[in-house]
Parts: structure tokens; sequence; C-alpha cells
């Protein structure tokens, strides 16, 4: 039998997942792996770990699938986005940990920046905002912070990528630095409306042209493995951040579809076609994965914390023993008995873009349970993507007919009821919910023809479930209100 492998890299673990010519799971393996918080607002990981998990995770799907290097046809990668990677071209060795997404150590970086008046052009140029999220800063900060790390890199020694980049250098003995058109979108130095790296950006952030990856097409033949690790001879062929590779595992491939991501963060994308626009309502704007080699955008709202507020009652508050325990907590209370939770442990993201906004949980009485916090950490998670629904539906002017959904998260029942509730739409969760990895996976079949054409990939969707709303528009305006003052203490509490 014939399969795609999926390199499935995120931010708290290591996936690879097989999938046959019908789109279905044929074998799944899963490390996690060691988060580093050196420092408050720090969060680093170790770029070796990133890539001997992933690997581990490749060959032991394999082998749960009883398949060989000659049974794969190609190999698609999507992975964690922002996180940034600094490592010496003679060595392969990374020179200082990988800076995740999440750091936000670089906000008074990006304060400068802004008060430089610089952030108009960033943004006409990207679609971005100049926040510590995205790449640029991470790596301005390496160059400043790691001794001789600046005048190395301006000798050409050494090379910059997000996460898909340091796995395609090592997978291909250091034959291919690149990274795709999605990941080159999140880095705050790529012009999204021309398609290529911009030198005056790339004057603004500091950083030198030799350490930037070659930008391929999301779907386009990259290079064959040449490790030794049971995956030569394969070759790599699709490539897209994990929420963009989510979008078009979700076939969100015409404008006005849109999908949320249940991760450790949560991330709603909303096709807008191939026209370049910018947003009125904090958006940002970002290039989608396509099977044409074309450019084509979608609207992004990103939440920082989601799924992670989970692991936060597991890890810190231990009301849990695994994550999966939460539906049953939340569902041993009828509400949240006035409790309000705003996950906001980094910062806020859209359509606030608020890092000094601080985690707050409120409403507490002698009578509160665990339960109550379990179901008000799972309700903020669906208060906050109906924020950013609400302004992604402020650009387009029309009302989103349903939600597509994916992630770990999305098989949480209680959470997608509550979701469909508080957004007064149906939320359509797919039969195969790991999207982001069978988007790669679309996009390698289709550059290698194990798919015809995105057409034929259509036929075989089908839904697993469908929630439908039952809460009345006035509760449902009452519970959004007080969500929204919450927000706004959260917001003000540096103050």
């Amino acid at each position: 039998m014939a399969y795609i492998l999926a390199l499935d890299q995120g931010t708290t673990s290591s996936r690879a997942i097989l999938f046959d010519e019908a789109g279905a799971i044929a074998a799944v393996a899963q490390h996690e792996f060691e988060q580093f918080y050196p420092q408050q607002g720090w969060v680093e990981h170790d770029p070796t770990e990133i890539l001997t998990s992933q690997l581990a995770c490749a060959v032991e799907v394999l082998g749960r699938a009883g398949a060989r290097p000659r049974d794969v046809a190609a190999i698609g990668i999507t992975n964690q986005r922002e996180t940034v990677i600094v490592w010496d071209r003679a060595t392969g060795k990374p020179i200082h940990p990988a800076i995740v997404w999440q750091d936000r150590r670089t906000a008074a970086q990006c304060a400068a920046l802004e008060e430089s008046g610089v952030g108009e052009t960033v943004s006409a140029k990207t679609g971005l905002v100049l926040d510590p999220y995205f790449s640029a800063t991470k790596v301005r900060w390496i160059l400043d912070n790691v001794p001789g790390a600046r005048v190395r890199a301006e000798q050409g020694e050494l090379a910059f990528g997000t996460v898909d980049s340091w796995l395609i250098w090592h997978l291909t003995s250091g034959a291919h630095h690149v990274t795709d058109v999605t990941n080159a979108s999140r880095t705050l130095l790529f012009n999204i409306v021309k398609g290529e790296w911009d030198q005056e950006l790339l004057g603004i952030f500091g950083v030198p042209e030799s350490m930037l990856p070659r930008v391929v097409w999301s779907s386009e033949r990259v290079g064959e493995v040449t490790t030794t690790l049971g995956l030569g001879g394969i070759e790599i062929a699709g490539i897209a951040g994990d929420q963009q590779a989510a979008l078009f595992g979700q076939m969100c491939w015409q404008a006005g579809e849109a999908k949320n991501t249940y991760g450790t963060g949560c991330f709603l994308l909303q096709n807008i076609g191939t026209k370049f626009a910018r947003s009125r309502h904090r958006l940002i704007t970002t290039l989608a994965a396509s099977a044409e080699h074309r450019l084509e955008y979608a609207f992004e709202g990103s939440i920082f914390i989601a799924g992670a507020v989970v692991q936060w009652l597991r890890d810190n508050l231990r009301l849990i023993g695994s994550s999966a325990e939460v539906e049953a907590l939340a569902a041993s209370v009828p509400d949240t008995g006035g409790v309000v939770f705003v996950p906001a442990f980094v910062g806020l993201g859209a359509p606030h873009w608020d890092p000094k906004a601080a985690g707050l949980l409120i409403g507490l009485r002698r009578d509160t349970k665990p339960g109550h916090i379990a179901r008000a950490a799972l309700e903020s998670i669906a208060f906050q993507v109906a924020d950013v629904l609400e302004a992604v539906e402020s650009e387009t002017g029309t009302p989103l007919g349903a939600l597509r959904v994916d992630g770990g998260a999305a098989v949480n029942d209680l959470l997608m009821q509550f979701q469909a509730d508080v957004l007064g739409v149906p939320v359509v969760r797919p039969r195969v919910t790991e999207t982001t990895a069978l988007g790669a996976a679309y996009l390698a079949g289709l550059a290698t023809g194990f798919w015809a054409n995105p057409q034929a990939l259509k036929s075989s969707r089908q839904d697993d479930a469908r929630f439908e709303p039952r809460m009345d528009a006035t509760e449902r305006a009452s519970r959004r209100a007080h969500w929204r003052r919450a927000v706004e203490r959260s917001r003000n509490w540096a103050e």
C-alpha cells in the first residue's frame, strides 16, 4: 500500500502520521519534548530535541504501519511557525536554543520600532503587526546577544530558519536550506505583496540576507531525504506552517471559507482569495497554502493560549491528571458558577494585541469547585474564538455560515457545543480532526501526483459531527458582555 508521510512538528510535541490514498490515518506516532522558561515571558526549545523527536516519530510510524520507505510516495512537513532557530552552516549545530513563538522577550524592541514610525511600512508589506510573536525580532535578539553571532552572520557562516527549514536542512544533510511561502510570511521579513524577501525590512530588523532560506511553494518537489535513519530516498514535496496547512486540510480553498484550529493556541483563518487586503480590525493578513503556484491570502486571528490553558490546569493547579480529563471535570457542574477565566498568560493576541495583559480568574466564591474553574477555562477558549470571528465578520460584512474546526481540543464535545452556542452558528468537525497533518499530506501528494487534483480530494471529505447553537440571543449577548468586561480588567491589570 502507498502512503503520504506527514511530519507534524508542534509546540509541545512532534508527531508523524501516515495517510493512505483515501486520506485516512494508517498510523500515528507522537513524542512530547521539554519546554524551557529561562525568565518570565521567555519560552525556549532545544532544537536538537525537536529534530530527534521528529525523526524518531517518523521511523516509529513506519514501523507501526509495517511500511518501508519505498511505500511512501512523499513527505509533507508542517510546523510551529514563528519559532526561530539559528545554526552554524558548517556543523549544523544551533548557536542558541530555539526562541518559541510564544516568547515575549522582544516586546521592548517591538515598541521601540513602533515609536520610530516603521510600523506602517512593515504592515503594508507583510500584513503583520509589530509584535514579539513574529520571527524577525527574535533573530535580531540572537544576533545581538550571542557573542560573535552578528559578525558570523554577516560573513555568511550562520543560517536562520523556522522549524520547517531546520528539519529539511537535516533531513537533506544540509543540501537544502528552504522554507515555503506560508512560513516566510510569518517572519516580518517577507513582502507578501511581491512574494520575496524585502531589503528594506531586512534593514529595519538588522538581519543579513545571507542567513535566509530559499523560498519555495507550499506544494512543490524540494528534494530527497538523505539521512540513513529509515527515511532515505523519500521526497519532500509539501511544506506549510501549521495553521495554513490546517486551512488547506479543511479544504477552505475559496474566498470566504474559514476554519479554527484548537491547539496550544487557537488560530482562526479565513481565505480571502488572490488579492492582498489589510485588516481594519487588528487581524493580520498572511499567505495561505495553495496547490497552485500563486500567492493566495487569508485573514488570521491568533489566540496565544487555548489548549495550553488545559495544560496549565494539569501542570500548575493539578486539577486533572491528563488533558483528556478536563471535559469530565467541566461537565461535573452545570455552569461556571459565575467564574470567568481570561488566560492571558503571555498577553493577548488578536484582536487586542496587548502584550501587557495578564491572566485573570475572577468570580470565585466559597462554593467554587474545580469543575467551575475547568468549565470557565474551556469557555475562555470559545470566547476568544468568538472575539476573533467577530473581527473577521466585520472585515467581510458577511456572517459566517458555519465554522470548521480541528485540532486536539476539537474532540471535546462540551467545548464544541459551547463554541456553537456563543457564536450562534453551527460548528462542523470533520471525521479526521488531524487536518494540520492532513493538509501537509495533501500538499505533498498533489505535488507528486499521489492525488490527481484538489477536486478529487473533496469527494472523500466526511463530516463527523455538527454542533448546532442552543443558546438564545439574549443569553449569548449577556455572556459575551460579561466576558468583554473581564478582558478589559486583564488588559488594565498592569496599570
